[in-house]
């Protein structure tokens, strides 16, 4: 297998290239998202619980204002930084929910969080640096990092400091270059404490370490307001996005909060690599700023079907989880049903129709007797995909 550039050996540039980019993993929520779909598209049922995405739409008046908008405006590229009305209307969120003064032109609008670490990443990092990412963690940051020729440097955390890193583990993985964090964190919606988030600035800052703060599930918090990174460090980038608590993932729209030091670079590169976010994601972003009663609905039926999930897999058996306290998942240890929670994964679609997440997306060391569930769908799912794994027998 190869593992570095280096071990590429005289291997011509471009044939070097397409074998970097084989060496990026799968995402492998999204595998099973494809096999649920073309098992569902031959006619089964299919309980969708593998997929972070809001099973409700944009709200209504954001999706009115994009009618509006492509019947009435030209829809072009704006600049490179995004529309000036959403920037502003970002700089205001964090003053109104957080007390945080944010300069507009440090706010930049990206095509979803996804672009905006990939802005980050090339920013901030040269190949051959070493990144910090957690374990279990949000798998793409880690195959993004390979993709570029950094060295994702995994730091291990769990239940005993409730998913957060230590300046013990840190200390441990040796040089850093950066660190990436997230809150609530995806798999385990895991709240950082503020405690633990001015420590990690405190900590990154003294060692010229980039911190990169993943606060893209903030508004679904469910004993409390999550804190942002900007809170506490005005080095940090920091990365939010409509997808989650906006209910608008196919829209890909997200910002980016950048430190003075890296705004311009930022710039260059969405110029060169994106031009713009797409305008008419812009348009329904700002309207759906003025929608919060309705979005916290939305969060309001996450509660629900948190408490339905978590007392259904109790029911079977399923006891071992992360705090579940903000995002859409459950994180569960399954090391009683199995040592490889692909297969399991893969048994439970074909056996019962229920799509999960095996933890191989999140946990290079043992994500193979984890699952991740997703309760941002329908609470139907959530009700028969407990009840089937209650009756299965393995």
């Amino acid at each position: 297998m190869l593992h570095s550039g280096a071990a590429l050996g005289n291997v011509p540039n471009a044939l070097a290239a397409s074998l970097r980019a084989g060496r990026v993993p799968p995402f492998h929520a999204m595998a099973m998202g494809k096999r649920a779909s073309e098992r569902a598209a031959a006619g089964h049922r299919v309980m969708h619980l593998e997929i972070g995405q809001p099973a409700t739409p944009a709200p209504p008046a954001a999706i009115a204002a994009a009618m509006h908008a492509m019947q009435h405006d030209p829809l072009g590229y704006t600049n490179a930084g995004g529309l000036m009305s959403l920037r502003r209307r970002i700089a205001e969120h964090y003053q109104q929910w957080y007390g945080v003064q944010v300069p507009v032109d440090r706010v930049m609008i990206v095509a979803g969080a996804s672009a905006g670490f990939s802005l980050a990443f090339l920013a901030c990092f040269d190949a051959g640096q070493r990144v910090g990412v957690l374990e279990p963690g949000y798998p793409c940051y880690r195959n993004a990092l390979l993709a570029l020729d950094v060295e994702p440097v995994p730091i291990a955390v769990g239940a005993g400091t409730r998913w957060a890193p230590t300046a013990e583990s840190l200390d441990a993985v040796g040089h850093l270059d950066g660190l990436i964090v997230a809150s609530p964190s995806n798999p385990t919606g895991t709240v950082l404490s503020p405690d633990t988030m001015a420590m990690l600035a405190t900590y990154c800052s003294t060692r010229g370490i980039r911190l990169i703060s993943d606060e893209i599930y903030h508004g679904i918090t469910y004993n409390g307001p999550a804190s942002t990174m900007l809170q506490h460090s005005n080095d940090a980038i920091v990365i939010n996005s409509f997808s989650k608590y906006f209910s608008m993932t196919g829209w890909r729209l997200g910002w980016i909060v950048t430190p003075d030091a890296v705004t311009d670079a930022f710039e260059r590169l969405q110029q060169n690599l994106y031009i713009c976010a797409p305008h008419v994601s812009q348009v329904v972003g700002l309207a759906a700023f003025d929608c919060q009663p309705e979005l916290d609905e939305y969060v309001h039926a996450y509660r629900g079907r948190r408490a339905l999930l978590l007392d259904g897999l109790a029911a079977a058996g399923i006891t071992k989880v992360a705090d579940a306290d903000g995002a859409f998942y459950v994180y569960a240890d399954v090391s009683h049903l199995t040592d490889d929670s692909m297969v399991l994964c893969n048994r439970w679609l074909d056996e019962l129709g229920v799509a999960a997440t095996p933890g191989l997306d999140f946990d290079t060391r043992l994500g193979h007797r984890s699952l991740r569930f997703s309760y941002a769908g329908s609470t139907q799912d959530v009700v028969e995909a407990c009840t089937q794994i209650e009756r299965w027998n393995p």
